[in-house]
């Protein structure tokens, strides 16, 4: 019986794609109709169904999906059974295979065609992500040529050749590129040592963030010696930006000895790549690590004023006293009608008032002070780096930074004569009061503003650095107008009239619904009296039975060793193919050495205790699997294979649609040095640490994770998540709490179609934007805050496109400019466009919310959901007291990484097993209703052993 593999995905279910691929033309069917016998007919429709889609001949021995036959078979007027008869001899088959290349054009993959395909496949492995990536171009050009597709190990051959040569051909662009005098100063970086220690190659990598002088000027050193190189960038400017990082943290992986034994192109492209890539990011390193010691000066400031201020509060009280009886006996005289002087000398005398009016004076300056005042004692700390890394850096400047700049150059070339002029400060700024008190000769204080200027215009965009990852040319990081316009996820019109008409229709509406509900007190627990809105606590609609279900269906779990429940799990996804080697894109064969390294990660206890833990590999073992395995993009592979294979298990369609998420941050202790590295926030008091941001399906499912600063506002990072994140792309509906919205935020969701539902804990004080505020209904006039500038989002139509559009490509993380627009000190246009945007957005949603109880629950089930899985990371991370030590941003982030894998892999295996307990509880009879088992999940970790040896099963 001939028979055809079940295609990408066609099942009972999958009506769409049968009817997509398998639906056949009138003149299909007249063809068709040709043959004499039904089998005959099921056949050659079978051969034209598959020669199209997924391109290939039928094999003998495969099995038909029943689906398939059906639809064929109901399409021709047949049984599906009479195809069970047909090509019991080869003769038919080859006799429709040559009919099908005669009427339709198909040919097979030899002669010139494959000459051509090979040729075609040359040119796009250059551009190809991955040996899949290639294999699906090749098989999607083969069905666009009408050429059968040859046999499975054929294609894996010829994409692999082909990958492999496009590699060795860039490697040898990039080789060709270079110089002699080049040449030699990189292969010079392989036997050249630094102090006797490490090769100059290994010394220039070993860079990180600093957090004080010492720090930026070790990073200096870095950068003018990879600047004396004198590697053009140029050279990597036809390279796709993936092989350029291949190439990089293949450079970051060898030692010296490893690259010097390679082949000389391969050598060289890596040190060039390395040499101009490490060049970027030392630069943007300088200005990260002068952020922190600006920050730190200011930290410094602040609490020296406030000291003072603690110190000055005896003083004062008694400097009021004294005041107090003072005025007591002065008016006591007066009422007597005695000598006031007689009364002034009995009190105090005139001496002491003297002393007591110089007190309060000094006192009233203290009081008064801001830590701008003390700034200037981090002088000495910015003059050991900054002329020098004002010289080193080659800044660039928008027409309004010009000031800025100028200054910068007298304090970089220490010119004495120049005037220290403060225009690149703004009028308003405080730093005039303060520069105006200083001393006509003494410029300290002048130079520490430049510096604090010099930060701020890095963190706006108002200054920045070509060929930088970080602080690069804002306007150039934005797509051009024509890919906005053809970028799928735009949803919003071009033209800005268009979409302000519809929202002035919306929250016309919008008013009108909310003052009518108002009027007659319909608003869910809540109510608007006086102007101001006032609204009580949601209440739980929790089923009394679920906690019966629960402890009932943990119950029947097995108990398990994580090491067996990730056996279990790989056995069943496979997770592990994802961890391929660095330089030959192999997957990782020791499977239970990357296990080790992984398990390590997830529970932060690091490669020397997790070997300590273990028998079956050694230190040394474990981290050369971890060197050239494990990295981000690996990680998130194999993420996005348990959350898809999680998602598609029946228990987890209980719980959703993966449609919705929500995402919060979760704080992380770290270890020492936390104030000095940025790391302090205060609403976790002084411990330092990291947060790890992340977003949760509304199946449980943590489909993205990053570590960001304990400092930094959440709200930039949720876009993060769902844009450059596949089940990211899929959501429709997200959820943070009142830490994660801006309006800036608003405004881009919105954009991007998103329905954005933050729980904002302060609602009430939110005030309401409409394009006429005189027209709001008498009702919610108190709640108005202001008037829609609709001009300043018409002037700005077309950056908005570009800016959504850049975000939505994914070309730069929509952190970074959502970053940017929130650092403007001037607010640029676009910022301020985009915040406009969101006042819209934000209005439209206080309104529905107030209105929608569901949409409330809907937030609350989510955030409490992530919630949950927060617990759950809690439990793992036992190594280390749960404190993150590593000192490098790449080794934090792949502890947050590690964990959040090994917590996803939990959440897959206790969904598959919950499955089966509910069927267990379904044979007792017991109570397995829908409305109980959305309740369920597959958070809990009782059950799991986590500590102890680790042992593996062979």
């Amino acid at each position: 019986m001939v028979a055809i593999i079940r295609p990408c995905g066609v099942s009972s279910s999958d009506e769409a794609t049968l009817l997509h691929h398998y639906t056949l033309a009138d003149d299909d069917i007249e063809h068709i109709r040709t043959k004499r016998q039904a089998r005959n007919r099921l056949g050659f429709a079978l051969q034209l169904c598959a020669f199209r889609y997924p391109g290939r001949l039928l094999m003998p021995g495969e099995i038909i999906p029943l689906e398939v036959s059906r639809f064929l078979a109901a399409q021709l007027g047949e049984r599906s059974e009479d195809l069970a008869c047909y090509a019991e001899t080869d003769v038919t088959r080859r006799r429709h295979l040559i009919d099908l290349r005669r009427i339709y054009g198909f040919k097979m993959f030899s002669g010139r065609g494959a000459r051509d395909l090979k040729a075609w496949l040359e040119r796009e492995a250059e551009t190809a992500r991955s040996n899949e990536d290639l294999v699906r171009r090749f098989v999607e050009e083969c069905r666009r040529t009408q050429t059968i597709l040859p046999g499975v190990s054929v294609i894996e051959r010829l994409c692999a050749d082909a990958l492999v040569a496009a590699e060795r051909r860039i490697e040898r662009r990039i080789a060709n590129r270079l110089d002699d005098p080049i040449r030699e100063k990189l292969d010079g970086l392989l036997t050249e040592m630094v102090d006797g220690k490490v090769s100059r190659f290994v010394w220039l990598r070993q860079f990180e963030v600093g957090n004080n002088s010492a720090g930026a000027s070790r990073l200096l050193d870095r950068l003018e010696f990879l600047q004396a190189l004198a590697v053009p960038p140029g050279i990597l400017e036809d390279v796709p930006s993936h092989r350029v990082t291949r190439l990089r943290r293949q450079g970051e992986r060898y030692f010296a000895d490893g690259l010097r034994d390679i082949t000389s192109d391969r050598r060289l492209a890596i040190l060039a790549v390395c040499a101009i890539e490490w060049t970027a990011a030392i630069a943007d390193a300088v200005i990260e690590t002068h952020d922190r010691i600006v920050g730190k000066t200011w930290r410094d400031a602040k609490k020296l004023c406030d000291a003072r201020i603690a110190d000055a509060r005896s003083s004062l009280q008694e400097t009021l006293r004294s005041f107090k009886d003072l005025g007591a006996a002065l008016l006591e005289a007066k009422g007597d009608d005695t000598s006031l002087d007689a009364a002034t000398e009995a009190a105090c005398g005139w001496t002491r008032l003297e002393n007591m009016v110089a007190t309060a004076a000094e006192l009233t300056d203290t009081m008064a002070a801001d830590a701008l005042a003390h700034v200037v004692h981090g002088y000495h700390r910015f003059r050991r780096y900054a002329p020098r890394m004002l010289r080193v850096l080659d800044v660039r400047n928008a027409p309004v930074a010009a000031p800025l700049v100028k200054a910068a150059k007298i304090l970089a070339e220490d010119q004495t004569d120049a005037p220290r002029q403060p225009s690149f400060l703004r009028r308003t700024s405080k730093w005039h009061r303060h520069l105006n008190a200083q001393e006509p000769d003494d410029n300290r204080l002048w130079e520490v503003a430049v510096l604090f200027q010099i930060r701020e215009a890095f963190r706006s965009g108002d200054i920045w650095l070509p060929h930088s990852r970080r602080y690069a040319d804002l306007k150039q990081a934005l797509v051009p107008m024509e890919a906005a316009k053809a970028s799928p996820r735009l949803t919003m019109p071009f033209e800005p009239e268009v979409w302000l008409e519809d929202r002035k229709t919306r929250l016309a509406e919008g008013m009108n619904r909310s003052a009518r509900a108002a009027r007659t007190g319909a608003i869910p627990g809540g109510s608007i009296e006086n102007g101001v809105l006032k609204l009580d606590r949601l209440t739980g609609t929790v089923p009394g039975d679920v906690d019966d279900m629960v402890l009932d269906l943990y119950g029947r779990l097995p108990a398990v060793r994580i090491t067996d429940l990730l056996q279990e799990t790989d056995d069943d996804i496979g997770f592990t193919e994802a961890f391929t080697h660095l330089r030959t894109g192999v997957p990782c064969k020791d499977r239970i050495g990357l296990l080790n390294v992984l398990l390590a990660e997830g529970l932060n206890l690091g490669l020397s205790k997790m070997a300590e833990a273990t028998s079956s590999h050694d230190y040394f073992q474990l981290s050369r699997l971890s060197r050239w395995h494990v990295e981000s993009d690996a990680i998130n592979r194999a993420l996005a294979m348990v959350i898809e294979a999680q998602t598609r298990l029946p228990m987890a369609q209980f719980w959703g649609g993966g449609v919705t998420a929500s995402s919060d941050g979760q704080f992380f202790p770290a270890a020492r040095q936390g104030e000095a590295m940025n790391l302090i926030n205060a609403k976790y008091g002084s411990e330092p640490g990291l947060k790890a941001y992340t977003h949760v399906s509304d199946q449980f499912g943590p489909f993205a994770t990053q570590s960001i600063p304990a400092t930094v506002n959440e709200a930039p990072y949720i876009l993060d998540g769902l844009l450059m994140n596949e089940v990211g792309r899929k959501i429709k509906e997200q959820y943070t709490d009142t830490g994660g919205f801006t309006d800036h935020v608003f405004a881009v969701t919105a954009l991007l179609s998103y329905h954005f539902i933050p729980r904002i804990r302060d609602l009430p004080s939110k005030r309401l934007y409409l394009f006429d505020p005189a027209a709001a209904p008498k009702e919610l006039r108190g709640l108005i805050g202001g008037k829609v500038r609709a001009k300043l989002i018409v002037d700005n139509w077309p950056d908005i496109l570009r800016a959504v559009a850049t975000m939505a490509a994914g070309a730069m993380p929509p952190s970074q400019l959502l970053r940017k627009f929130a650092s403007y000190p001037r607010q640029h246009e676009l910022a301020l466009a985009l915040r406009e945007i969101g006042r819209i957005e934000r209005t439209l949603f206080i309104m529905n919310w107030l209105l929608d109880v569901d949409m409330q629950r809907r937030a609350q089930i989510g955030l409490n959901k992530g919630e949950a899985y927060h617990a759950l990371k809690n439990a793992l991370r036992i190594g280390r007291q749960g404190e993150i030590r590593d000192r490098t941003a790449e080794g934090q982030h792949y502890r947050m990484a590690g964990l959040n894998l090994l917590a996803a892999i939990i959440i897959y295996w206790n969904t598959k097993h919950l499955g089966h307990a509910i069927k267990a509880r379904k044979r007792e009879g017991l109570d397995c209703s829908p409305e109980l088992l959305a309740h369920i999940s597959p958070l809990g970790w009782a059950h799991i052993l986590l500590t102890g040896e680790y042992r593996w099963k062979r």
